[in-house]
């Protein structure tokens, strides 16, 4: 469930002396900047309205959030520094006396709205900073400037080597997540690789009958390639097939590694049969 503010101040907060209200310079002119409910709306899509278990409130979220980054905090030593500043507990809008986000519920919470919410966030604070005259944003300055730079043009052979060794690069993602360790999978990156390299040696042949016959190997060693890059997607698929069941038992950060790195094989598997149709 979604909770932007946090509960009513407590009794202690109440009889603070007014020394301790006063926030640091910097902290008061971010705090006043935070007030804005414009910075819960990408939070929103994240979380259901009223069902489910309430989450931290964002206000909250967001001001630890910024004390992380600003003086480069871990979350273990975030929430241990917020927990012993009552200044910086009145910014995170934490009533004294109520405990402190454990830090494993802010790192779930940064996972769960991912780069979406950053984005949404950055967005705001430009379309806020531009709206109070602290940015302009009507003007853009290009540099025109060409620079000479080596290109590597894709191939036909240099894609299929490079798909093939991603294929396996991935594949030990999986196994050193804790998924489908007991398939057995050979790695061609090694003979994709020489084959790739051999075609350049090819196609620097002079003369017009050596160029012809050139080209013809060309040809047959590519489709060489197109069949270890098949080769390579079939080990690939029967990894994908047992690494999702394991999903099913993994948990926590292990899990979310070997959740990536199924998704990233099972693109890559896609793109690799584009190359080789």
């Amino acid at each position: 469930m979604f909770r932007t503010v946090s509960d009513q101040l407590s009794l202690w907060d109440a009889i603070l002396p007014q020394e301790l209200l006063v926030l640091p310079a910097e902290l008061a002119r971010v705090d006043a900047l935070l007030d804005d409910r414009v910075f819960f709306a990408p939070f929103a899509a994240h979380f259901d309205p009223r069902i489910g278990r309430p989450s931290i409130p964002m206000e909250t979220y967001l001001r630890m959030m910024f004390l992380k980054f600003r003086y480069r905090l871990g979350y273990e030593s975030l929430c241990r520094e917020v927990g012993d500043s009552i200044s910086w507990q009145r910014f995170c809008r934490i009533p004294l006396g109520s405990r402190v986000p454990h830090s494993t519920t802010l790192m779930k919470l940064t996972r769960r709205c991912g780069e979406a919410a950053v984005a949404g966030l950055n967005e705001a604070l430009l379309v806020k900073a531009a709206a109070g005259k602290l940015v302009r944003t009507d003007k853009v300055r290009a540099d025109t400037t060409v620079v000479e730079a080596a290109v590597a043009y894709p191939t036909d052979s240099g894609l299929l080597a490079k798909a093939v060794g991603g294929i396996a690069d991935t594949v030990k993602r999986i196994q050193a997540a804790g998924g489908a360790r007991r398939t057995r999978v050979r790695d061609r990156s090694r003979s994709a690789g020489q084959r790739a390299r051999s075609i350049a040696a090819k196609l620097r042949l002079r003369g017009a009958a050596a160029r012809e016959e050139g080209q013809a190997v060309v040809l047959r060693i590519t489709g060489e390639l197109a069949d270890i890059a098949e080769a390579a997607m079939a080990d690939a698929q029967a990894v994908l097939r047992n690494a999702r069941r394991g999903l099913r038992t993994a948990t926590g950060q292990r899990r979310a590694r070997l959740h990536r790195a199924v998704n990233d094989l099972s693109t890559l598997v896609g793109r690799t049969g584009q190359v080789v149709t």
